[in-house]
């Protein structure tokens, strides 16, 4: 499984993975039934301090387990997730089931539709069991800031998720399901992937369709997969992304990594750092210390782009509605409006310039490594910490080592390096555009280098 150890009280799905899964369901020693009732058991007993989910469908799922029972039944196989226990961000439509986008805006709206990555889902036989609570419009790294509360972390529930994707990190960190959607701009899959112990892969930027997502800014969003292992996050991303069997080639073989110092972006934790270059030492690469020398402008100009876009969806309901929103997402909105159209053509320009750079570094290395996040998962509504010797602003600091990658449209995959202080810390992974199952292969090296065995599925009674 993970090879950080478990949360405490976590579920069935913190013991049992999509992989190791898929031959019992045709064996029929366990049914999607099963797995519907495991996961909604552990909702019911986490829940009310966990927070991870805005709206649980439990008769929904019910009738979709029973359903891809009777199909395996009769020999239909819908792929390896048939029957799967699968939570969505509550920013992604879902036909028929409330999507809120974190907010009291939307408190009761209930799609007609499901976003293209749903029904992706419900056409692999994934059994959709609830929505996730999200950062108030998936704008805000920490979590913490929604109209449902905050959601808290499984490793301890007085530090934050992360966000924007905080229940989907959660939910499935805690064993409440095996594998999870999130959205990412600039790093709000990974974030709260990092600071939850769970891998979190933002794709390329286009790479999945984001229809029916509400949008955060449209420059940058992204749809991404969360899971505790690579295997299973690839096998949702192949989902996601709508990809055949063949098309899933084999990954080239890394051999040459780009270790980028992170205290060269953003102060970063001494402890985390060793954690995470550790982390990458298990795969026995080549591994040179870079330099990306717009990495920390990249950063910056990450503020400048989302917010002069975030602002452009929302400037309407600021006009009239302004009060409906969390003071806090409220006022960082304020701040968006005073973006300028010569900054952000600037910014737009540095992406550009940026990108030619960091493309011709990937000619050389097959990837790039750093932390996920600079620091562990801080206190609820905490606003400032430390990073090694330096004070951070912990909004900037949970996006500084992300948030670049975004504004490149580049892929990005976190996954668990180690604890620090008993809270998870993450390595990243940045692959040139496509690379997605590149970024998911390596992960996966690293992992089976302290992999332990799963145990078997109990037999049905």
């Amino acid at each position: 499984m993970s090879r950080l150890p478990s949360p405490a009280g976590a579920g069935y799905f913190a013991r049992h993975t999509v992989t190791g899964l898929t031959g019992e369901l045709r064996a029929g020693r366990v049914s999607p039934e099963d797995l519907v009732e495991q996961a909604l058991a552990a909702a019911a007993r986490l829940e009310p301090e966990l927070n991870a989910f805005v709206t649980l469908d439990e008769d929904g799922a019910r009738a979709a387990a029973r359903r891809a029972t009777e199909e395996l039944a009769a020999g239909v196989d819908r792929g390896p997730l048939h029957g799967i226990p699968v939570a969505v961000k509550d920013v992604v439509d879902t036909a028929g089931l409330r999507t809120t986008m974190g907010s009291r805006h939307f408190a009761d709206r209930v799609p007609d539709r499901d976003a293209t990555c749903v029904r992706r889902l419900r056409a692999a036989g994934a059994v959709i069991i609830g929505k996730t609570a999200t950062h108030e419009f998936a704008y805000g790294p920490t979590g913490d800031r929604a109209a449902g509360g905050a959601t808290r972390n499984p490793y301890r529930p007085e530090r934050m998720a992360g966000g924007s994707s905080s229940g989907s990190a959660a939910a499935v960190a805690a064993g409440v399901v095996p594998v999870s959607v999130g959205t990412d701009t600039g790093g709000s899959v990974r974030i709260p992937a990092a600071l939850c112990g769970v891998v979190g892969l933002k794709p390329s930027h286009g790479a999945v369709p984001v229809d029916g997502v509400y949008p955060v800014a449209p420059s940058l969003d992204t749809v991404g997969p969360l899971a505790r292992t690579a295997a299973d996050c690839r096998l949702l991303w192949n989902v996601l992304a709508g990809r055949t069997a063949a098309e899933r080639d084999d990954a080239p073989v890394v051999r040459r990594v780009g270790w980028i110092p992170p205290d060269t972006i953003h102060p970063t934790s001494p402890r985390v750092t060793e954690a995470a270059r550790a982390c990458l030492a298990g795969g026995g690469f080549e591994v040179e210390e870079v330099a990306v020398p717009e990495a920390a402008a990249l950063a910056r100009a990450y503020h400048t782009i989302q917010g002069s876009e975030v602002y452009a969806v929302h400037a309407d309901r600021m006009a009239t509605a302004a009060d409906l929103y969390d003071e806090e997402v409220a006022e960082r909105l304020r701040g968006a409006a005073r973006v300028r159209g010569w900054e952000y053509v600037r910014a737009c320009d540095l992406r550009d310039r940026a990108r030619e750079a960091v493309t011709a570094l990937l000619r050389v290395h097959d990837l790039l490594a750093l932390p996920t996040v600079p620091i562990p998962a801080p206190p609820l509504d905490a606003r400032a910490r430390r990073a090694g010797d330096a004070g951070v602003d912990v909004r900037t600091a949970l996006l500084a080592l992300t948030s670049p990658w975004s504004v490149l449209g580049l892929p990005a995959v976190t996954l668990p390096a180690g604890l620090v202080d008993g809270l998870p810390a993450g390595l990243q992974l940045v692959a040139p555009a496509g690379g997605e199952e590149l970024l998911l292969a390596v992960a996966q090296e690293l992992h089976d280098a302290t992999t332990e065995t799963e145990p078997p599925v109990p037999a049905r009674h």
